[in-house]
């Protein structure tokens, strides 16, 4: 029944409509002119509300973005789509680089909105509550920007949405428990927040739930078993928070489950018996938990699994299961559990694995040779088990494998010269075993080889000279085996080896005269026969090795004397370098330059290098974070606060510096450089005791480092990898075409690209950069990293720009494939692009199988993206310099408008990404 409120303000609305009614008759046109008034109004408020906001927006990128916004019809409008009245229903514009804030949209403007889509732009400040007005909406993505406070307890008023996207912002808070009211809820995604707290009980209510992803937020307690009640869930992904107790005992009710992922948590407790009979998995991470249990039991069949990882937990069992019918599996990862039994031969039924870890297990027993049958395995580690017997030939098979780790296990006999064939390793580590014979010189065969560890053997007989041809080689450990005779005179071009132990030996002679045995600590040598050489507490080696009495009564003479003279010429050079550094002992940026406050560095000289030396603990191991070109890097926490990095040159014996060009070099680089994806350079001190430049930090360390772990990479989804990729090429760009004179690099490699919080990239290690003279030949001595340098240095030592154009093609290609690309881009390379194929990847492999297999594959504007940046990457790895793009006009197409692929992502071919015609410039 009509209250008594209502009967007035229905006889108020009655009249209002009766001169309407009455002054047009009926099917006249002025009927259809009231109605265009209306729609025409409508159009004209939402027009005005997006205007407002367009104004509100901080850049003129922004504004040149929204430059077809003008007029008072937004249905032409760039990312606006409206229905048959003109009224908006979709607003669109991911990934377009917009900065401002929501706080002036006017969401009560569109009352037809059905999608709201502002992912993968640069908005920032809270979510407003008003949002809540936007009471039709169905589809709502505001992931990858910088939204900081709550998400709003009204966003459980938006009851007709089906997709929700919050992701990869700064929220805060808790998960109100008011979005348990979006019963129409398809798609949840939360990750990569701050959001502390329980999951609510209430998400229960949210039955048609497919999708939920909180990975990457600070939520904690036990998860709501209420959860296992969402029959028709397809993804659960928990990983990377602080929950604890037990996982929900009844996932995969409804018989969907894809995607289950609950890694570094703190879970405990069995593994739910309802995943046993879960044949819909797809994807399953519960690695870094505490989660008992034999997998034996616990585990069934999947024909449908790809990928899993219960590393890290407490399981027992054995690998039992019927391997033949895992016939998508591509990684298994088992590592740091209590597995026991063998590994069994049937495990190389499952031919489409390309990772197996099984280390730090319990296993015995041999390694089966049907493993050989695992064409496409990249990934062998097998380490700290109880394994025994022989290394089977037949690993020549695995032509794809990349690292292969049979460390601290039992194996004996003779390692086979077949692991040659393995032509693309980059890991090689069958240490602390009890391998007898001589090292087979085919290991030299393996010319992408970057880590090579034989310790703690029993191998015997001379070094091969092969293994001079192991030019990437960065690594290498031979100590505590019984290897005689001199080191080959052919490791003299092992030019990226930084690390070397060849101590507990029966060698002699002199080392090489490389960076890698010159700067290697007393500990790499100790325990030969008679090394000698210019490094730290060998004795140099003598030239005069007659043993006539008459040399040794001139060697008696004239050794006294050319002492006494060395003593003299130090204590006068100690004199000259004590009068020049007590004038200039310690120099640091000025105001206008470094971005802290100038009170840090407003010490006394003495003062602040001793705040340097405090910080580091005097340059403490436990500081150290890395190894540039020419110095060790330090973690620093001043007395503010701030955190720097701290790269300290390596000193020679006599205290000097070793390339004190070098050093000038990276300052006269920097302090003039300010660009967001440079590393900053705050200040520098050059002294004989300490000399040592000091950096802004950068978090998450190299790429290359992020890339090779497991865990690091997974985390380095599409898009970031995407935006790494663009800011190497914004600082190139920068260097090349925004300094005067240019900048040449000279040396970007994955080492040289740093990641922070935010996975930005920054480019470092200017040590080597040089300046292009227009009015000079710019001839180069040799300088950069083997595997990156452009294919022209061969035969000339001329540089330009163009070389770093390569070296961004290498690394771009690093990224997409997740690993070094090796012969893929040493044959496009070297072919320049012809017909002929590449020895492991041809031209008609498809890029799905090429790129980095540790992720999922790209989807919509992200596949668009990434096929846009390979090929790229492949015109600037063309063998012509001329015909490479300059880095400006790298920069410029990486955000430009990606055409839409011309076929489907999982049909592209690595032909359909190459250059039909050269790009000069």
């Amino acid at each position: 029944m009509m209250s008594l409120l209502q009967k007035p303000f229905s006889k108020f609305l009655l009249l209002m409509f009766i001169p309407s009614f009455f002054a047009f008759p009926p099917n006249s046109s002025a009927t259809s002119f009231g109605a265009a008034t209306y729609v025409a109004a409508e159009g004209n408020k939402e027009a005005e509300a997006l205007l407002k906001w367009k104004a509100s927006l901080d850049d003129n990128h922004s504004q040149d973005v929204l430059s077809s916004w003008v007029g008072s019809s937004p249905c032409k409008w760039l990312g606006i789509t409206c229905d048959n009245s003109r009224s908006v229903v979709n607003f669109s514009l991911p990934h377009f680089g917009l900065r401002g804030t929501l706080h002036s949209f006017n969401f009560s403007s569109f009352p037809n909105l059905r999608t709201l889509i502002l992912s993968k732009n640069s908005l920032y400040g809270t979510i407003p509550s008003h949002i809540s007005n936007l009471t039709k909406i169905t589809y709502l993505d505001l992931c990858d920007n910088h939204f900081t406070g709550n998400i709003p307890l009204e966003i459980g008023l938006l009851t007709s949405l089906n997709f929700l996207c919050f992701c990869e912002n700064n929220l805060t808070g808790l998960i109100p428990t008011s979005i348990g009211t979006l019963k129409h809820l398809s798609v949840l995604y939360l990750w990569g927040n701050k959001l502390s707290g329980f999951i609510p009980s209430s998400i229960w209510n949210m039955t048609m739930l497919t999708r939920l992803n909180l990975n990457r937020n600070n939520l904690y307690g036990s998860v709501p078993r209420e959860i296992g009640q969402l029959e028709f869930l397809v993804e659960l992904r928990l990983s990377s928070n602080n929950f604890t107790g037990h996982l929900p005992r009844d996932l995969c009710l409804g018989g969907l489950l894809v995607n289950f992922t609950a890694a570094n948590n703190h879970f405990s407790g069995p593994i739910p018996k309802s995943l046993r009979n879960c044949t819909s998995l797809f994807r399953v991470r519960l690695e870094w938990n505490q989660l008992k249990g034999n997998i034996s039991e616990d585990l069934g069949l999947y024909p449908n699994l790809n990928y899993v990882d219960l590393s890290h937990n407490d399981l027992s069992g054995e690998l039992t299961w019927k391997w033949g019918g895992f016939h998508n599996l591509t990684g298994l990862k088992l590592s740091n559990n209590n597995i026991t039994g063998e590994i069994p031969s049937e495990l190389g039924k499952a031919t489409g694995l390309q990772l197996i870890d099984l280390s730090s297990n319990l296993l015995k027993g041999t390694i089966p040779k049907e493993l050989g049958q695992l064409k496409v395995l990249y990934s062998l580690t097998l380490h700290n088990n109880h394994l025994f017997g022989v290394l089977p030939i037949e690993i020549q098979m695995l032509s794809q494998l990349r690292v292969l780790n049979l460390a601290s296990n039992n194996l004996d006999g003779s390692i086979p010269k077949q692991l040659g064939e393995c032509s693309n390793l980059l890991q090689l580590n069958l240490s602390h075993n009890k391998f007898i014979g001589s090292i087979p010189s085919k290991i030299g065969f393996l010319h992408f080889l970057g880590d090579l560890d034989l310790s703690g053997n029993l191998l015997a007989g001379e070094i091969p000279s092969e293994i001079g041809q192991l030019k990437q080689l960065e690594t290498m450990n031979l100590s505590h085996n019984k290897l005689s005779g001199s080191i080959p005179t052919t490791f003299v071009d092992l030019v990226s080896l930084t690390a070397v132990d060849i101590s507990y030996n029966e060698l002699e002679g002199p080392i090489p005269k490389i960076k890698g045995f010159i700067e290697a600590p007393l500990e790499a040598f100790m325990n030969n026969s008679g090394l000698c050489g210019n490094a730290s507490g060998l004795k140099p080696c003598t030239l005069l090795t007659s043993r006539r009495k008459s040399n040794k009564i001139v060697i008696l003479i004239l050794f006294p004397l050319l002492g006494s003279l060395l003593l003299l010429l130090t204590m006068v050079g100690c004199l000259y370098f004590r009068h020049q550094t007590s004038r200039e002992r310690i120099s640091f940026l000025g105001e206008r330059q470094s971005p802290l406050s100038f009170a840090v560095w407003g010490y006394e000289e003495e003062i602040l290098h001793e705040t340097i030396i405090q910080a580091t603990n005097n340059f403490n191991s436990n500081n150290y974070i890395g190894k540039g070109g020419y110095g060790i890097v330090y973690r620093a926490m001043l007395p503010t606060g701030q955190v720097v990095a701290v790269k300290k040159l390596h000193p020679s014996r006599e205290g000097e510096l070793l390339d004190l060009r070098t050093f000038r070099n990276e300052i006269r680089m920097l302090i003039d450089i300010r660009h967001r994806n440079i590393v900053k350079l705050y200040g520098f001190c050059s002294l004989i005791e300490h000399s040592f430049l000091v950096y802004e930090f950068i978090e998450r360390g190299s790429l290359k480092m992020n890339l090779s772990s497991e865990e690091q990479a997974m985390d380095l989804d599409w898009n970031r990898r995407l935006n790494v990729v663009k800011g190497v090429a914004n600082a190139l760009s920068y260097l090349h075409h925004d300094c005067s004179p240019p900048i040449i690099h000279r040396d970007i490699s994955s080492s040289n690209v740093l990641l922070d919080s935010e996975y930005e990239a920054h480019v470092s290690d200017f040590g080597t950069a040089r300046l292009l003279m227009p009015d000079s030949t710019n001839w180069t001595s040799f300088a950069g990293t083997f595997g990156y340098i452009a294919p022209e240095l061969a035969y000339t030592m001329r540089v330009n720009e163009k070389c770093d154009v390569y070296s961004f093609g290498v690394v771009t290609m690093e990224v997409i494939m997740g690993m070094h690309p090796g012969d893929l881009i040493s044959s496009l390379s070297a072919s320049a692009f012809s017909s002929s194929s590449c020895s492991q990847i041809n031209q008609q492999s498809l890029l799905k199988d090429v790129i980095d297999q540790r992720i999922p594959l790209p989807e919509n504007g992200v596949a668009e993206g990434l096929v846009s940046i390979i090929k790229i990457a492949f015109a600037c790895l063309l063998a012509n310099p001329q015909s490479r793009p300059t880095m400006r006009q790298v920069a410029s197409e990486l955000i430009a408008r990606r055409p839409p692929l011309p076929k489907s992502f999982s049909a592209i071919t690595l032909e359909d990404l190459m250059p039909q015609t050269t790009v000069t410039g």
